[in-house]
Protein backbone atom coordinates (compact mmCIF):
# COMPACT_ATOMS: atom_id res chain seq x y z
CA UNK A 1 0.00 0.00 0.00
CA UNK A 2 1.14 3.48 -0.78
CA UNK A 3 -0.13 6.91 0.10
CA UNK A 4 -2.24 8.14 -2.81
CA UNK A 5 -0.47 11.51 -2.81
CA UNK A 6 3.02 10.01 -3.03
CA UNK A 7 5.65 12.52 -4.09
CA UNK A 8 8.28 10.10 -5.31
CA UNK A 9 9.85 9.45 -8.68
CA UNK A 10 8.10 6.68 -10.59
CA UNK A 11 8.98 4.51 -13.54
CA UNK A 12 6.44 4.32 -16.33
CA UNK A 13 6.32 1.30 -18.59
CA UNK A 14 3.97 -0.29 -21.04
CA UNK A 15 3.39 -3.93 -20.17
CA UNK A 16 0.99 -6.51 -21.59
CA UNK A 17 -2.34 -6.91 -19.76
CA UNK A 18 -2.06 -3.53 -17.99
CA UNK A 19 -4.82 -0.99 -18.45
CA UNK A 20 -2.82 2.05 -19.56
CA UNK A 21 0.70 2.80 -18.42
CA UNK A 22 2.07 0.88 -15.42
CA UNK A 23 3.63 3.22 -12.85
CA UNK A 24 5.98 1.66 -10.32
CA UNK A 25 7.77 3.32 -7.41
CA UNK A 26 10.53 0.83 -6.57
CA UNK A 27 12.34 -2.24 -7.89
CA UNK A 28 10.13 -4.71 -6.04
CA UNK A 29 6.95 -3.25 -7.51
CA UNK A 30 8.52 -3.17 -11.00
CA UNK A 31 9.58 -6.83 -10.75
CA UNK A 32 6.10 -7.80 -9.54
CA UNK A 33 4.53 -5.95 -12.49
CA UNK A 34 6.62 -7.91 -14.98
CA UNK A 35 5.86 -11.19 -13.18
CA UNK A 36 2.10 -10.53 -13.15
CA UNK A 37 2.03 -9.53 -16.82
CA UNK A 38 3.50 -12.95 -17.69
CA UNK A 39 0.96 -15.05 -15.76
CA UNK A 40 -1.31 -17.03 -18.08
CA UNK A 41 -4.54 -16.89 -16.02
CA UNK A 42 -4.59 -13.10 -15.59
CA UNK A 43 -6.62 -11.12 -18.10
CA UNK A 44 -6.20 -7.47 -17.01
CA UNK A 45 -4.11 -5.62 -14.43
CA UNK A 46 -4.48 -2.16 -12.90
CA UNK A 47 -1.69 -0.52 -10.91
CA UNK A 48 -1.97 1.81 -7.89
CA UNK A 49 -5.70 1.33 -7.38
CA UNK A 50 -7.51 3.38 -4.71
CA UNK A 51 -8.31 1.23 -1.71
CA UNK A 52 -8.39 1.68 2.06
CA UNK A 53 -8.80 4.93 3.95
CA UNK A 54 -6.61 4.81 7.07
CA UNK A 55 -6.63 7.64 9.63
CA UNK A 56 -8.10 10.04 7.07
CA UNK A 57 -5.48 9.27 4.40
CA UNK A 58 -6.33 7.51 1.12
CA UNK A 59 -4.03 4.63 0.18
CA UNK A 60 -3.62 2.60 -2.97
CA UNK A 61 -3.04 -1.09 -3.60
CA UNK A 62 -0.10 -1.90 -5.87
CA UNK A 63 -1.91 -4.20 -8.32
CA UNK A 64 -5.45 -5.41 -8.85
CA UNK A 65 -5.81 -8.25 -11.35
CA UNK A 66 -8.83 -9.79 -12.99
CA UNK A 67 -8.42 -13.45 -13.83
CA UNK A 68 -9.93 -15.13 -16.88
CA UNK A 69 -12.56 -16.79 -14.66
CA UNK A 70 -13.67 -13.37 -13.33
CA UNK A 71 -11.98 -13.59 -9.92
CA UNK A 72 -10.25 -10.48 -8.56
CA UNK A 73 -6.82 -10.65 -6.90
CA UNK A 74 -5.17 -7.70 -5.13
CA UNK A 75 -1.38 -7.73 -4.73
CA UNK A 76 0.57 -5.63 -2.22
CA UNK A 77 4.36 -5.29 -2.46
CA UNK A 78 6.49 -4.76 0.66
CA UNK A 79 10.15 -5.13 1.47
CA UNK A 80 10.99 -7.74 4.10
CA UNK A 81 12.78 -5.14 6.25
CA UNK A 82 9.48 -3.21 6.61
CA UNK A 83 7.28 -6.17 7.55
CA UNK A 84 7.56 -5.69 11.31
CA UNK A 85 7.04 -1.93 11.36
CA UNK A 86 3.76 -1.08 13.11
CA UNK A 87 2.52 1.30 10.37
CA UNK A 88 3.27 -1.25 7.64
CA UNK A 89 1.38 -3.95 9.55
CA UNK A 90 -1.57 -1.57 10.06
CA UNK A 91 -1.68 -0.63 6.35
CA UNK A 92 -1.37 -4.20 5.13
CA UNK A 93 -4.16 -5.29 7.46
CA UNK A 94 -6.36 -2.45 6.21
CA UNK A 95 -5.64 -3.43 2.60
CA UNK A 96 -6.38 -7.10 3.26
CA UNK A 97 -9.65 -6.26 5.01
CA UNK A 98 -10.65 -3.83 2.25
CA UNK A 99 -10.16 -6.33 -0.58
CA UNK A 100 -11.40 -9.44 1.21
CA UNK A 101 -14.54 -7.49 2.17
CA UNK A 102 -15.15 -7.03 -1.55
CA UNK A 103 -14.75 -10.73 -2.29
CA UNK A 104 -11.25 -10.43 -3.74
CA UNK A 105 -8.28 -12.63 -3.00
CA UNK A 106 -5.40 -10.70 -1.38
CA UNK A 107 -1.74 -11.57 -1.79
CA UNK A 108 1.54 -10.18 -0.55
CA UNK A 109 4.77 -9.87 -2.55
CA UNK A 110 7.93 -9.81 -0.41
CA UNK A 111 11.52 -9.49 -1.61
CA UNK A 112 14.06 -12.24 -1.04
CA UNK A 113 16.15 -12.20 2.12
Amino acid sequence: MRNKTIKKRCTKQSLPKFEGICKTFDELQAAAAVYLSELEDIETIRSNVDSALVDGTQYTTDFVCEKQNGDIVAWACVYRKHLMKPLTVKLLDASRSFWMGRGADWRLVVDEA
